[in-house]
C-alpha cells in the first residue's frame, strides 16, 4: 500500500513536466507541430522542476544532483536550475541522532564522547553532522538519518517501475540515459549510505597524495567509526567561494588556490584514476595556510585505466582530426549504443569537431561556454555520457564557475590548457600503454584477424558460408510491415463505414447519422495519413522542438 501511494505521488508531480517536454515537440503529445518556448518560459519550467525534485525528498535530490551534468538527459537551464539544488532537508531530531549513534555503539552517548553537541552543523539528505568533543578533542560526527535507507529502497522501486514503462512507450537515448543515470545511483547510494566506505575512501586519499602538502581530507577515527556513524576530525576553514576577503588582503593567492584544486581533479581523473564525485563548494575548505581540504567522500569514482587511455586517443584524434578515431574512442567508452550506426553519429562527432575547432580558433574564454555547446550536442544526438566523464565536467564547471566568481576575466580555457600541458607527460606515462604491451596487442589482433579470413575462406568453400541479417533491420521492417498492415486495416474499415453509411441514409434519411459516418470515415484516412511522420516517431528526441544544429531564438 506504501509503494501505491509512493508511486501515485510521484507520477502526480513527474507527470506535469513529461507532458510538458512531449508538447514541446508536438502541441497534441502525438499530433501537431512544435511548440515553440521561449528562454524566459524553460528558465521558469526548470525552477519549479528543481522545486519539485526538492519537495520529493532525499532521493529525488540526489538523483537531481547527479542529473545536473548529464547534458544526455536535460538540456540547458535545466542543467543550471537543477545544479543548484542542495540538499535542503530539515534537521532530523536530536533525539533520533542520539538514538542511532547508541544503537550503533551499544552505549549511552555520554559513554562514547566527551562532549556530543545538539545543534547540527549541517542536515544533508542521507546524513546530519554534529559537533562533538573525543579525548579532548574537536571532532564531527557524521549520522545517517534514521528511516533514510528504507525511503531511499521505496523510491527506487518506484523510479524503476516508472522507467520500466517510460522505456517501452519512448524507447530513445534520453530515457535510455535517465534509466543509466538511476541504474547507476542505486549501486553508489548503497556504499554512500555505508559510512565505512567513505572512512576507507578518505584513507585511500591520504594514501594517494601523502606526499602533496597543499591538498589534504580530514583523519578518521576508526575506533569510533561504525555503518551509520562516522567520525573525523574537525577541520577550520573558508569555503571554496567564500574568500574574497582573503583574497583582496593578499593572505591568499587567487592564482594559487586555483592551481591546486584544478591539479588536484586533473590528477585524481587522469593520473590516480579515484575520484572525488561531489565537488561543490560546501566540501572544498581553504585553510588560512592555502591548504585545501576536500570534505564528504561518500561519492567516489573509479576510472580504470582503459578509460583513460580512451579518453587520451580521443583528444588526440581530435587533434589530427581523425573522424574514425574519435568515433571508435565515444563507442569504447560507450558514449554510443551499439544499436546506432556509423552513419547517423558520424554528423555528431563532426559536429564536436567545430565546436572544439572555434574554441582554439575564436576568442571563447569560458570552459562553462564550451560545455553548453558540448552538451547541446549529446542531447540533441543520440550520445550518453559515460559516469566517469559527467563526475569531470562537473568539476570542471565548479572550477571555473569559481574563478569567474572572483575575476570577471578569467580566462578558464586557456588556465585548464595550461595545466594539462604541464601534467601531458605524467598523463602519457599512467594511461598509454607500454610498447611492448602496444605490439604484442597488434600481434595478437593480427593473428586473429588471419585465423578469421582462413575460418571464413573455409566455410565459403564447403557451402556453409551464411549471412546474418542484424536484429535492428529485422525489427525495422517488422515495424514497416505493421505499420503497412495498420494502413490496409485502417483504410478498409474507413472504406466499409462510409458504405454502410450511406446505405443507411438511403434507407432512414437521417442527416445526423451520415454526419457522424462519414467524419468518422474521414477521422481514419487522416489518422491513415498522419502514422509515418507522427506515431512512430521518438517521443523526446527534440523535445525542445529543436533540430540537430538549431539554437534557442
Amino acid at each position: 500500500m506504501r509503494r501505491i501511494a509512493r508511486t501515485w505521488v510521484v507520477l502526480t508531480r513527474l507527470l506535469p513536466f513529461v507532458l510538458a517536454f512531449l508538447r514541446d515537440r508536438r502541441r497534441f503529445i502525438l499530433l501537431g507541430s512544435a511548440r515553440r518556448r521561449t528562454p524566459e518560459q524553460h528558465l521558469k519550467r526548470a525552477e519549479k522542476l528543481a522545486t519539485t525534485f526538492a519537495r520529493l525528498g532525499p532521493t529525488f535530490i540526489k538523483l537531481a544532483q547527479i542529473m545536473s551534468a548529464r547534458a544526455d538527459i536535460f538540456p540547458e537551464p535545466y542543467l543550471s536550475s537543477i545544479g543548484k539544488l542542495q540538499d535542503q532537508v530539515p534537521p532530523t531530531k536530536t533525539a533520533e541522532i542520539v538514538s542511532v549513534i547508541e544503537q550503533e555503539f551499544g552505549s549511552p552517548v555520554a559513554e562514547v564522547f566527551d562532549a556530543f553537541e545538539e545543534e547540527p552543523i549541517a542536515a544533508a539528505s542521507l546524513g546530519q553532522v554534529h559537533g562533538a568533543t573525543l579525548k579532548g578533542r574537536r571532532v564531527v560526527v557524521k549520522v545517517l538519518r534514521p528511516g533514510v535507507e528504507e525511503t531511499i529502497a521505496l523510491d527506487l522501486q518506484v523510479s524503476f517501475t516508472l522507467l520500466f514503462w517510460l522505456n517501452i512507450l519512448f524507447p530513445n537515448h534520453h530515457i535510455r540515459a535517465l534509466t543509466n543515470v538511476v541504474r547507476e545511483f542505486s549501486a553508489k547510494v548503497k556504499e554512500e549510505m555505508d559510512f565505512r566506505m567513505e572512512a576507507e575512501n578518505i584513507r585511500r586519499f591520504q594514501e594517494t597524495f601523502r606526499s602533496e602538502r597543499r591538498v589534504r581530507a580530514p583523519d578518521v577515527y576508526g575506533d569510533h567509526t561504525r555503518r551509520r556513524v562516522l567520525v573525523m576530525e574537525f577541520c577550520r576553514g573558508t569555503k571554496i567561494d567564500r574568500l574574497h576577503e582573503k583574497f583582496d588582503s593578499g593572505q591568499l593567492s587567487f592564482q594559487r588556490v586555483m592551481e591546486t584544486v584544478t591539479e588536484l581533479y586533473l590528477r585524481m581523473m587522469m593520473v590516480d584514476g579515484f575520484l572525488h564525485a561531489d565537488p561543490h563548494p560546501g566540501n572544498l575548505l581553504v585553510q588560512d595556510d592555502g591548504t585545501i581540504v576536500i570534505l564528504d567522500w561518500g561519492m567516489v569514482v573509479e576510472v580504470p585505466r582503459w578509460t583513460r587511455e580512451t579518453i587520451l586517443n580521443i583528444a588526440l584524434a581530435v587533434g589530427r582530426e581523425d573522424l574514425d578515431g574519435i568515433i571508435n574512442g565515444m563507442y569504447r567508452l560507450g558514449t554510443i549504443s551499439p544499436e546506432v550506426s556509423r552513419g547517423e553519429i558520424r554528423e555528431a562527432a563532426r559536429e564536436i569537431m567545430r565546436i572544439i575547432e572555434r574554441a582554439q580558433t575564436t576568442s571563447m574564454e569560458r570552459v562553462q561556454e564550451l560545455a553548453e555547446q558540448l552538451f547541446d550536442t549529446f542531447y540533441t544526438w543520440p550520445l550518453m555520457l559515460p559516469q566517469e566523464l559527467v563526475y569531470f565536467l562537473r568539476a570542471g564547471s565548479l572550477l571555473e564557475g569559481i574563478g569567474f566568481r572572483y575575476d570577471p576575466h578569467f580566462n578558464g580555457l586557456i588556465f585548464f590548457r595550461g595545466l594539462i600541458r604541464r601534467f601531458q607527460g605524467e598523463i602519457l606515462r599512467t594511461t598509454a600503454r607500454e610498447p611492448a604491451a602496444i605490439a604484442k596487442g597488434v600481434l595478437d589482433e593480427a593473428q586473429q584477424t588471419l585465423r578469421t579470413m582462413r575460418e571464413l575462406i573455409g566455410r565459403a568453400e564447403r557451402e556453409e558460408l551464411r549471412v546474418r541479417v542484424h536484429p535492428r533491420d529485422v525489427q525495422g521492417q517488422e515495424r514497416f510491415l505493421l505499420l503497412q498492415a495498420r494502413r490496409v486495416l485502417l483504410s478498409i474499415f474507413a472504406t466499409a463505414t462510409a458504405l454502410i453509411t450511406s446505405i443507411l441514409f438511403i434507407s432512414i434519411r437521417s442527416y445526423w447519422l451520415l454526419g457522424i459516418g462519414l467524419g468518422s470515415s474521414l477521422l481514419m484516412f487522416l489518422i491513415i495519413l498522419l502514422i509515418p511522420t507522427h506515431l512512430f516517431e521518438n517521443p523526446i528526441r527534440h523535445a525542445r522542438g529543436l533540430r540537430p544544429g538549431d539554437r534557442w531564438r
